[in-house]
């Protein structure tokens, strides 16, 4: 019998993009996912064989190539949705790829826009849980829908996308594994907003994190940008992006860095400046950071966090004024 896995980043842009997917193909399928930081979820799929399908969701193609390989020489169809740095798109018979590394992209407006804008409500809980604001605010949201509602689906993007954050599944308020099917229980998220609990809690969590992280300690500032520092805690590590996306909201002239120590080293989340939204791809490169997504020009750059080791200090003169 075949079998069918689904793959994806455990944030709101991967969630919500198989969300999407399997409203319209119900067929069973096995999820893999994880936090935000676990990039390498194509390695955890072992035991598939020929002619089994993978549907890959949010996830760099340069981080997980070796495993992508591994699948399709397996004779595995792989079905490929992303917009991260890809490293080059391999050419091979089992793969489709929809791999667009647009400013202006998010994998859950791909899925959306393949599916015909089926299901636009999730699209947009998505696109606006990445950063993509001005993208999804273009898009209709179709019958049914009044203009207010846009907000509704804008705070559950970024609760969604707030939760995917943490070294480990202790630190979240729930594991992405387990949030994934109670979002898959509604065609429409405004449902989900009034029937699940766990959307507040979600909530409550993300407020008491900023109302810490408000109080974070200025490493520098510049007329080019600033850098924050973190203790390291749980509510930190789950913080860390959300009050990057803060600052960025706050001065969307400047470039923002959040730091917080991290093992040997410091965990790092970068924003380019709203306003001129270049360079944190090649900044985090520089840094052995992951693939990162370059941002529209009125979003914050996608999730581009990475470990820097040893601890730079004062802070690496490639974080001072760079965007």
């Amino acid at each position: 019998m075949t079998r069918c896995f689904d793959v994806c980043n455990g944030d709101a842009d991967g969630l919500c993009a198989v969300v999407q997917w399997r409203l319209e193909d119900t067929r069973p399928a096995e999820l893999v996912t994880g936090l935000k930081r676990e990039l390498a979820l194509l390695a955890r799929v072992v035991d598939a064989q020929a002619g089994d399908q993978v549907n890959v969701f949010d996830l760099s193609m340069q981080r997980n190539r070796a495993d992508l390989l591994r699948l399709l020489d397996q004779g595995v169809h792989v079905r490929y949705f992303d917009h991260h740095a890809s490293g080059g798109l391999p050419s091979h018979p089992c793969l489709e790829s929809h791999v667009d590394e647009a400013s202006d992209v998010c994998t859950s407006l791909l899925v959306d826009a393949h599916l015909g804008g089926a299901h636009r409500a999730w699209a947009l809980v998505g696109a606006y849980g990445d950063n993509m604001a001005a993208a999804a605010d273009r898009l209709d949201f179709g019958d049914g829908f009044e203009p207010g509602d846009r907000a509704g689906l804008r705070r559950l993007g970024e609760l969604i996308n707030y939760n995917a954050y943490g070294d480990d599944e202790r630190d979240v308020c729930i594991p992405p594994r387990l949030l994934y099917p109670l979002m898959a229980r509604y065609a429409d998220p405004r449902d989900m907003m009034a029937h699940e609990s766990i959307v507040e809690d979600i909530d409550a969590m993300r407020r008491s994190d900023l109302r810490q992280a408000a109080r974070a300690t200025v490493l520098w500032q510049g007329p080019a940008g600033s850098v924050h520092m973190l203790p390291d805690a749980p509510w930190s590590r789950r913080v860390l992006g959300c009050f990057a996306n803060h600052l960025a909201g706050e001065a969307p002239d400047l470039a923002h860095a959040v730091l917080r120590p991290g093992g040997e080293g410091y965990v790092v989340s970068v924003r380019a400046p709203l306003a001129h939204p270049h360079g944190a791809h090649a900044l985090c490169s520089r840094f052995g950071g992951p693939g990162a997504h370059a941002p529209p020009a009125s979003t914050a750059s996608a999730p581009a966090t990475w470990r820097v080791s040893p601890p730079p200090s004062p802070p690496p003169a490639g974080l001072q004024g760079e965007s």
